[in-house]
């Protein structure tokens, strides 16, 4: 007997994809990180905004109502960190927030 693995739903056609919303999420970090002089540091799925990109929490505050500026109501980034641990939070990843805009972005198309 075979099994079916599910797979994720396909985004809605106007919902951007991963790749957008990276492209999305580097740009908003690299105008943060600019104020620091560090705006051509590379931004990937797997970079950490704690050990890799050094930001605080003030910073991570203000991301917050960048990413609320872009994508309205529909991300929110305080509950999206409000359900992990300390060490989850400090491990974060940039890929880890973008499935997160993803998903949050694909329950709105749905509804």
């Amino acid at each position: 007997m075979t099994t079916v693995e599910p797979t994720a739903p396909a985004p809605a056609p106007d919902t951007p994809a991963a790749p957008a919303v990276l492209a999305d999420v580097a740009g908003m970090l690299r105008d943060m990180l600019d104020e620091d002089g560090l705006d051509d540091i590379e931004v990937a799925m797997d970079t950490r905004f704690t050990d890799d990109l050094e930001l605080e929490s003030i910073d991570l505050v203000t991301l917050a109502g960048t990413l609320q500026d872009r994508y309205g109501q529909e991300v929110n980034f305080a509950e999206f960190v409000a359900d992990l641990e300390l060490d989850e939070i400090i491990g974060l990843t940039v890929g880890q927030l973008v499935e997160y805009i993803v998903r949050c972005l694909q329950v709105a198309e749905g509804s």
